[in-house]
């Protein structure tokens, strides 16, 4: 039987633009990234999320609130690291001092545009980092890309492992108890909001009391 071109599936026109859209955004942002690594100029990249790897960006009012309660308590010379939270990890970078030191912990490769600040991780090798960097950092920001224990406990052993004894998590409402008992964390006031609202309700927990996180 011969092969036609009826047999193909077509997709409807307005799916197939949405595609073309989409690969066009894909292709501008990677043209951009390569002029900024080229250029050294990577502080007005501003990445897209990727939703296959469960990213979801926070508001820009969320960022600022959860950089400044980090920096409160690193000060002008502590470090933090941001563990599967980059736009934290961003905020953070934008106001800090100088003498700051702020790491962003990813699976995203794309994330390699800021240099040192870099450091490639993956929540399912949650022991698999630098030796120099156990109980390196003041505070620890860790949002688990996954709502689900196992990823939430492997995320946990991380932020363990990295933070001298503080850590903020942003999660789900429903990690509640899984929360409390891995880290001690507790949910704040505060509520975390994400730039594309989804449809899990999030909280933000410290495993200490903070004045800023218990601000509406």
């Amino acid at each position: 039987m011969a092969d036609s071109d009826d047999d193909i599936p077509q997709l409807p026109a307005d799916t197939l633009a949405v595609l073309q859209q989409f690969y066009t955004e894909q292709a501008n942002e990677n043209q951009k990234l390569v002029e900024a690594v080229k250029t050294g100029n990577t502080a007005d990249i501003t990445l897209q999320e990727d939703w296959q790897l469960s990213q979801f960006w926070y508001t820009d009012e969320t960022a600022l609130r959860i950089a400044e309660e980090a920096l409160s308590i690193a000060g002008d010379t502590g470090r933090i690291a941001c563990i599967s939270a980059p736009t934290a990890y961003k905020k953070i970078a934008e106001i800090k001092p100088a003498t700051c030191e702020v790491k962003c912990l990813e699976f995203d490769k794309r994330f390699e545009i800021f240099k040192e600040d870099f450091l490639f991780y993956d929540y399912k090798e949650p022991l698999n980092l630098p030796l120099d960097q156990k109980h390196r950092y003041d505070i620890v920001i860790a949002d688990p890309p996954f709502l689900s224990e196992e990823c939430l406990s492997k995320t946990s052993t991380t932020a363990k492992f990295l933070t001298k004894n503080k850590i903020i998590l942003c999660t789900g409402a429903i990690m509640e108890d899984t929360a409390l008992k891995l880290l001690d964390a507790k949910p704040c006031k505060f509520i975390p909001k994400h730039s594309n609202q989804l449809q899990n309700e999030f909280r933000c927990y410290t495993n200490y009391e903070s004045e800023l996180l218990n601000k509406l």
